[in-house]
């Protein structure tokens, strides 16, 4: 009996009806969004975390084989870049978008490949017939568009929480992750056409909407916002401190922060977060670095935005009350001795 082969992945979540057109050690560290790595370098070299801004929109189904209380037997995520924007449940059987200018998307009509699922799952369970209980369907599919205008693409199956087949859109293949996956990956290559429209999709229909999520984000958050910066410390002990600096709320993602020593690039090892996303769309970063306390006026924070006139550059700067914090056991012998010295001097005048 053949396998019932799934919906076209043209007709997924997301895909409107009607639309289907498209110092010792020297480091430099650099902040930057998109894809990239870091490593630290030998002396002399710079450490940075550099690549091309992208965007990417990816989706997340799960489907439960049977009805369960308090869970969804259907469900979708959907995430823009860093920032899950909008999601679904057979419970409400509505979008409810997750950032505020998804307002717009949901206005618009979207086809639920509920039964794309259910058919899937009806064939699994005929494969598999000592699978009782409840079992789960996931597919993760997206694409990325990359600032040099190249594109990227994924679709991944996955049964009870496991890898299950996934598709090569350069070759046209099913690559299979588990042995039950087999007669699929054979039923579903008898079917150029399947593949044909899976890359398709990621190529092309994937990426149309994700220009338009992006069109519909820039509408909102047209306003450049510059980084709120900051530069904290921590002591660990005489010889060693740590400098934290934090740049938060900017727009866009894109941002520079390098520590520099007396305006050079720094010559101390340098701790760098990845560039996160707060909940109202913005972004924030932190960078750390370990110095000696006596050097610690040579230090800058160095941000570099967009939204920023110029280069923001931050010092260290002690809270007020703070500066000058003597401990208490150190205060109390110290008035007694000049109490005694005092008395003694008092008694030294009134004998002559």
């Amino acid at each position: 009996m053949p396998l019932n082969r799934p919906v076209p992945v043209l007709l997924l979540f997301g895909v409107a009806l009607g639309s289907f057109g498209p110092g010792a050690l020297c480091g430099e560290l650099v902040a930057t969004a998109g894809v990239g790595g870091g490593q630290q370098t030998g002396e002399g070299k710079l450490m940075s975390w550099v690549g091309p801004p992208s965007h990417s929109l990816s989706y997340f189904y799960l489907k439960l084989s049977e009805p369960s209380q308090g869970l969804h037997q259907f469900f979708i995520k959907v995430h823009l870049d860093d920032h899950p924007i909008i999601r679904f449940d057979s419970l409400t059987w509505k979008m409810e978008p997750l950032v505020p200018w998804m307002e717009e998307a949901g206005k618009e009509k979207f086809l639920i490949p509920e039964w794309m699922f259910r058919a899937d799952l009806e064939t699994l369970s005929k494969l598999d017939q000592e699978a009782g209980g409840l079992r789960t369907w996931q597919v993760n599919l997206g694409c990325e568009l990359r600032e040099d205008g190249s594109k990227g693409g994924f679709l991944c199956y996955g049964y009870d929480g496991m890898d299950f087949i996934s598709f090569d859109k350069e070759t046209l293949r099913w690559m299979t992750a588990q042995p039950l996956a087999q007669k699929v990956k054979e039923e579903w290559e008898e079917d150029p056409r399947w593949s044909q429209e899976s890359k398709v999709f990621l190529e092309e229909i994937c990426i149309a909407w994700l220009q338009r999520y992006l069109s519909y984000k820039k509408t909102t958050l047209e306003k450049i916002e510059p980084p709120v910066g900051k530069v904290t410390h921590k002591v660990e002990d005489e010889r060693l401190e740590v400098l934290t600096c934090q740049a938060f709320g900017f727009y866009p993602k894109e941002i520079q922060a390098t520590w520099t020593r007396d305006g050079e690039a720094c010559k101390y090892e340098t701790l760098l977060k990845n560039v996160a996303p707060n909940s109202d769309g913005t972004y924030y970063v932190q960078l750390s670095i370990e110095i000696d306390p006596k050097e610690r006026d040579h230090f800058r924070c160095h941000l570099e935005h967009e939204g920023l006139q110029e280069p923001l550059d931050l010092a260290f700067k002690e809270e007020r009350g703070a500066m000058r914090r003597i401990p208490v056991v150190g205060i109390v012998p110290g008035i007694i001795v000049i109490g005694v010295i005092l008395g003694v001097w008092i008694l030294f005048l009134n004998c002559k």
